[in-house]
C-alpha cells in the first residue's frame, strides 16, 4: 500500500527540539512580545532583519546539531512529507523526503517568491555569538548601515514564512502529486494548523482513503475513515509489527 506519512513538530520534540508554538518561540522587541507567527514572516525579515535573524538563530539554529530519534529512524524508508525544518529526517537516512517548509541548514538568495533560485548551506558554524548581530548580518549579506535585505543580493533562510506561499522551491507540486497518489495517509505529531495539512486532508477525504492520526491529543475530524492513535509517535511505532510496515 502506498502510505504517505506527514509529520509535524511532535516528532522532533523527542530529539529535544521544542514544538514551534511553545513558550520559547516568543520574542520581545522593545516592550512588545511577538508570537512565533508574528516573528516568522517575510515582513519581519524585510523590516527588522536583525530581530528576525536573532530570533531565528535562538529558536532554530541553536538546535542544529541535535540528532534524530527512533521515530526519524523508523521513517527513513517511508514516503514522507515533513513540516519540520530541522533536517533530522535526512540525518536519519531518508533520501527522498519533502521538507515542505524548508531546511534549517540551508539558505537562498533573497528573491521574489516564485523565482527559481538555488539552495546553499548556511555557515552557521561561523556565527560569533559574542557579536551575534554583526555576525548574522555578514552571513546573510545585509548592510550594517541600512539593515535592509536586498533582493537578489542578500540571503534568506530557506524556510517558508507565514506570509509566503508554497512554490516549487519547496517541492509543492511533488507534494500534491504524492497526496493524490496516496492510498493511506498517516499524520504524526501535527496540530493541523498549517495549509499543507489542510491540503493533504482534502486530498485524502476526496479520494476516500483511510487516514490515521498519531497524537496524544488528536484533533477530531468529520470523516468516517479516521483511526486515532492517542499516543506519542515513539509509542506508535512500537505498535506496528515489522512485516506490516509500509
Amino acid at each position: 500500500m502506498n502510505t504517505l506519512y506527514i509529520t509535524g513538530a511532535g516528532v522532533s520534540s523527542e530529539s529535544g527540539i521544542p514544538t514551534f508554538r511553545g513558550e520559547d518561540g516568543f520574542w520581545t522587541i522593545g516592550s512588545k512580545n511577538y508570537t512565533p507567527m508574528e516573528m516568522a514572516t517575510r515582513a519581519m525579515y524585510e523590516n527588522n532583519p536583525v530581530e528576525f535573524l536573532s530570533w531565528y538563530y535562538h529558536r532554530f539554529a541553536t538546535y542544529r546539531n541535535h540528532g534524530p530519534n527512533d521515530v526519524h529512524g523508523w521513517l527513513n524508508n517511508k514516503n514522507l512529507i515533513t513540516q519540520n525544518i530541522d533536517g533530522l529526517d535526512g540525518k536519519a537516512g531518508n533520501e527522498n523526503y519533502i521538507a515542505i517548509h524548508g531546511r534549517l541548514d540551508q539558505m537562498t538568495l533573497f528573491h521574489h517568491q516564485g523565482d527559481e533560485v538555488d539552495t546553499m548551506q548556511t555557515p552557521w558554524d561561523d556565527v560569533d555569538e559574542s557579536n551575534l548581530t554583526e555576525s548574522l548580518l555578514d552571513i546573510f549579506q545585509i548592510s550594517k548601515h541600512s539593515q535592509t535585505p536586498v533582493i537578489n543580493q542578500s540571503y534568506k533562510p530557506y524556510v517558508l514564512l507565514f506570509d509566503e506561499f508554497y512554490t516549487d522551491l519547496y517541492r509543492i507540486t511533488e507534494a500534491k502529486n504524492r497526496m493524490m497518489a496516496a492510498e493511506k495517509m498517516v499524520f504524526i505529531g501535527t496540530s493541523f494548523s498549517v495549509n499543507i495539512t489542510q491540503m493533504a486532508l482534502r486530498a485524502g477525504i476526496n479520494n476516500r482513503i483511510p487516514i490515521e492520526i498519531v497524537d496524544p491529543n488528536p484533533i477530531e475530524l468529520p470523516y468516517s475513515q479516521v483511526t486515532y492513535h492517542k499516543m506519542k509517535a515513539s509509542d506508535y511505532i512500537n505498535t506496528i509489527p515489522y512485516r506490516t510496515q509500509s
